[in-house]
């Protein structure tokens, strides 16, 4: 195997253990899908970048949205009534408690607010967060909503009991529309499915309007709004295949709540078919004055003022930048990395570096008395060679004879001598420097 290819398998290795320890799966049933949420910079079909460009490009003010509900009170940017708030359930982020009561005050006071439920069609940004929980939609209209299966099953029940009304039983499949655990999930239309909305009777809203088409993705059942005690509300509009209502709307002070079943019509996709471009804009004509806006709400599809780490997880670019530091990883360890480090070939060593060497291992193990009585006798063995004296002989004596050795060396000399036979510390470089200069002295 080449050293390159090991190199890559290496680096393939550490890159799959960096994202096993590192890098967090998620779960949940739309993990790993690109799916496009329905908000007003969206180009792709869920979004209403169409929608809002248009509005724009016909002089009316567009806003997104990126504040909760609680702040439309305080916006001093707004004026205080003829603007129109359009909400798109189901929504990635939940609602808080303290929103329903500014924005119930903000529409009393003039405003209207436009919900598009994705109840009688299922697009597949609905389809991928589990349905609309109608909780939220409850909250927001003060109506309630129910299947049409739960209706008939409510109303037979009611007859069985002569006329009394009976509780929901808990757990009613009718009322879910969240897939349980378990249970299989249905398959994606080949092509999304077509359903239309005609109106009740003629209205402002559908003036130049014959049908407005929704878009279904997924299976979809029908639903119906449940009016509520002591209260009122109008439906305008029928789901044409079904006969069942997708459009109400209802009277909330000074303004109105509208409400629709279908969820995808005024999409970048959706919004050429039928007359759903005509629909917007009959809506946004009644309802939004000439100093007003048309809001989006992109807050609660993941696109707020503050830090969102699930959205900045989910942007594409952020995983175009990875792959392409990725790529430029493997390409500087395969390029410009040295796989194998050179040969360093050593010069031989020199004499002087073989005795310095030699000369730190003595001086390490050898003890300095022991050190000078053996440079005593190379000395004395020297001196017997050069004078020619019996080994035996005293070498004192043939230096106290010679004139040209000082006293003052001699006397050193015989000094050291006896500290190195008494075990004692010697300086051993003063002592062979001083041995060198006798030496000189007697050549």
């Amino acid at each position: 195997m080449s050293d390159r290819l090991f190199t890559l398998l290496c680096a393939l290795g550490a890159l799959f253990l960096f994202l096993a320890m590192f890098v967090r799966g998620g779960s949940g049933f739309d993990q790993g899908r690109d799916v496009p949420r329905p908000t007003s910079v969206e180009r792709r079909g869920n979004g209403y970048y169409a929608a809002a460009s248009w509005l724009r490009s016909e002089g009316v003010r567009v806003e997104s949205l990126r504040e909760r509900f609680d702040a439309l009170l305080a916006r001093e940017d707004l004026p205080p009534t003829g603007n129109l708030l359009i909400v798109t359930l189901p929504a990635t982020t939940s609602f808080n408690t303290e929103e329903f009561l500014p924005l119930d005050r903000w529409i009393r006071r003039g405003n209207t607010l436009l919900v598009l439920a994705a109840l009688s069609d299922n697009p597949d940004w609905a389809f991928a967060l589990g349905g609309l929980a109608p909780g939220d939609l409850n909250l927001l209209t003060g109506l309630e909503f129910e299947t049409v299966r739960m209706r008939e099953h409510r109303l037979q029940t009611a007859r069985s009991r002569d006329g009394r009304r009976p509780s929901v039983p808990p757990g009613d499949p009718a009322e879910r529309t969240q897939p349980q655990p378990g249970a299989p999930v249905s398959a994606a239309f080949a092509e999304p499915r077509h359903s239309a909305l005609a109106a009740n009777r003629s209205h402002a809203y559908f003036v130049g309007v014959r049908e407005a088409i929704a878009l279904s993705d997924y299976p979809q059942q029908p639903w119906t709004v449940k009016v509520p005690y002591e209260g009122f509300v109008l439906s305008l509009a029928r789901q044409r295949e079904t006969g069942e209502g997708v459009l109400w709307t209802r009277p909330l002070g000074e303004g109105r709540i509208v409400v629709s079943g279908f969820g995808s019509l005024f999409t970048n996709r959706a919004l050429g078919l039928g007359d759903n471009a005509q629909l917007l804009a009959n809506i946004v004509s009644v309802n939004v004055s000439p100093e007003g806006a048309v809001l989006f709400d992109d807050v609660h599809q993941g696109l707020g003022a503050v830090y969102d780490p699930a959205q900045f997880y989910r942007d594409p670019r952020l995983h175009a930048t990875i792959g392409i530091l990725i790529a430029l990883w493997l390409a500087w360890v395969l390029g410009s990395t040295r796989l194998r480090a050179p040969v360093r070939r050593l010069p031989a060593p020199r004499d002087a570096d073989l005795v310095r060497a030699a000369g730190e291992l003595l001086a390490r193990v050898l003890r300095p008395d022991a050190a000078a009585r053996r440079l005593f006798e190379h000395f004395f063995h020297r001196i017997s060679a050069r004078t020619g004296s019996r080994p035996g002989g005293s070498p004192w004596e043939v230096l106290e004879r010679n004139p040209r050795v000082a006293p003052a060396d001699l006397e050193r000399l015989r000094a050291w001598y006896a500290d190195a036979h008494a075990a004692q510390r010697v300086p051993l470089r003063r002592l062979h420097n001083l041995i060198v200069r006798v030496e000189s002295q007697l050549a």
